[in-house]
């Protein structure tokens, strides 16, 4: 007698998300932390040295947070006003913040008190940051002046006002030392250069202005402000490139990834985007409990911090790759007999025999029940919790074998009224799904043929049955509305169609009447 043949499951195409190189990169982050903060997280700036602690700036605090304890190693309070912009030198031993008071304040990192203050704004000063000599201080005021100062003398060298309302976000050259960007809700992202009494250069981003990046090559810029991020060329005196709406409300910050080529924006809308810079599309989204405020990376992106609104700190940590261990501490088998007669690169011969040892095939619970033609319990034991909720596709599986062996409704018959309700729930459940609709259809069919003489007698099941018409009802009902839908745009199509082929005929006739006015031009004497 042959063997028994498994029910084979039938693998469907799963729904969702696609799965990229970029979702399984950027989902590789630990359950995130949360750390409660004075106030809204306004800024997170990551210092460039090891071990790549990061400055939290916060209500009227900024907090140095320790990359790996996430305990707050540094705290810098000596301010009377809110604090704005925290941000790193290069060398990671110097810190510089903005404040509601108008003051910028320069930080040692090993004390506590101000080195420097520079007085000279007289509105709330949002943007400061180091110049790449690591001489100079740049910042930019809701005064409309954007200033350069110099550290060791603590005066100011040079201030610009062509910003006509806030200047809210700025960032300076690496490459060039005289270099910096500022954006302004005049909406619009101007270059300043040190050497020069103007702007050298001048962007209309066309929305209050939020946050500028330049890229490492400094070659592209790119600015954030309503629901816009765009990117401009700076090689081609500030050409638009590339103009992106992704988000569904105004873009709070930017920042790029350790290799460069993928783009980060967060939003109010509580999500942080991620781009390609080959071709500006989103590859990864992040879901967040409320609006973004701020966003920064750590090298390799091996964390990924965000400031939100309600004074919520999130960090994620990306997974440590598991080590393999060396063979010496592995646990090595014991090689077999025939390794010690015919050694280890011993090729089989012609005329020797394999002898292999049979596999035992695993039955599941089902397939044993089939296999005894007990039909009603494979049923049932296809219908277990864990499976029904899981994988419905067993389920379904096994009612399309039991119709192939044309046991179906001896399967569904007899069945009281627990195990009725078990597999109304089922057809409830999956239905409409359209992988499981043309199997479904039939079982509910000889349902109802077999236990229509008993409907009336139990109100569990006179609910499921109702229920069950209800959902039959409305999904007919979409139908015919797709159908509708489907057949409007039809019409749209075709009148398309017509039109554009009424325009070709047009203008092939408009071509040939001028020909042949050009063949009489030229016979005529």
């Amino acid at each position: 007698m042959a063997s028994y043949k498994p029910v084979v499951i039938q693998s469907y195409p799963k729904l969702g998300e696609k799965i990229t190189q970029d979702t399984l990169y950027w989902k590789s982050y630990k359950t995130p932390i949360q750390i409660k903060e004075f106030g809204a997280v306004t800024k997170v700036d990551f210092s460039p040295l090891a071990p790549y602690n990061y400055a939290v700036t916060a209500s009227t605090r900024i907090h140095i947070y320790s990359r790996y304890s996430q305990e707050p190693i540094k705290t810098f309070s000596r301010f009377k006003d809110t604090a704005y912009c925290g941000s790193f030198r290069d060398d990671g031993r110097l810190l510089v913040a903005g404040s509601e008071d108008c003051a910028v304040r320069l930080f040692d990192i090993g004390g506590k008190a101000a080195l420097r203050q520079f007085d000279g704004h007289n509105k709330a000063v949002h943007v400061v940051g180091f110049t790449s000599d690591k001489y100079r201080i740049v910042s930019g005021s809701d005064d409309h002046t954007s200033r350069l100062w110099d550290i060791p003398n603590a005066t100011e060298i040079v201030s610009y006002r062509e910003h006509t309302d806030y200047i809210r976000c700025g960032c300076t050259s690496k490459l060039n030392a005289d270099l910096f960007v500022t954006g302004s809700y005049d909406h619009t992202v101007k270059v300043f250069d040190a050497r020069m009494e103007k702007g050298v250069m001048s962007m209309e981003h066309g929305q209050p202005v939020e946050s500028v990046l330049l890229y490492p090559s400094e070659a592209l810029l790119v600015s954030a402000g309503g629901r816009y991020v765009k990117v401009w060329d700076m090689l081609k005196g500030g050409q638009l490139l590339v103009s992106l709406r992704n988000h569904h409300k105004t873009v709070t910050c930017l920042c790029l990834s350790s290799s460069g080529q993928r783009l980060l924006s967060g939003s109010l809308d509580r999500h942080v985007k991620v781009y390609s810079t080959t071709n500006y599309k989103v590859v990864h989204s992040f879901d967040y409990a409320a609006s973004v405020l701020s966003l920064a990376l750590a090298p390799e992106d091996e964390t990924i911090v965000v400031g939100m609104t309600n004074s919520v700190l999130n960090v994620r940590h990306r997974k440590q790759e598991e080590r393999k261990e060396p063979m010496s501490k592995r646990r090595q088998r014991r090689p077999a007999y025939r390794f010690f007669m015919k050694g280890k690169d011993y090729m089989p011969k012609q005329e020797d025999i394999f002898v292999s040892k049979p596999v035992k095939n695993h039955l599941q619970k089902y397939d044993k029940l089939l296999k005894g033609f007990q039909v009603s319990l494979a049923l049932d034991a296809a219908l277990e919790p864990h499976l029904r909720a899981k994988t419905p596709e067993v389920a379904v599986a096994v009612m399309q074998e039991l119709n192939r062996r044309g046991t179906l409704k001896n399967a569904l018959a007899g069945r009281d009224e627990k195990q009725l309700s078990v597999l109304l729930t089922f057809l409830l459940r999956n239905f409409i799904e359209p992988r499981f609709a043309p199997v479904l259809i039939h079982v509910a069919e000889l349902i109802i043929d077999i236990y229509l003489p008993v409907v009336g007698q139990s109100t569990v099941i006179d609910k499921q049955f109702l229920k069950l018409q209800e959902l039959l009802e409305n999904e007919m009902d979409y139908e015919q509305e797709l159908l509708e839908v489907l057949g409007m745009m039809d019409m749209l199509f075709a009148t398309m169609t017509t039109k554009k082929s009424a325009t070709t005929q047009k203008d092939q006739a408009n071509g040939a009447s001028q020909g042949l006015a050009q063949d009489s031009n030229s016979t005529s004497p």
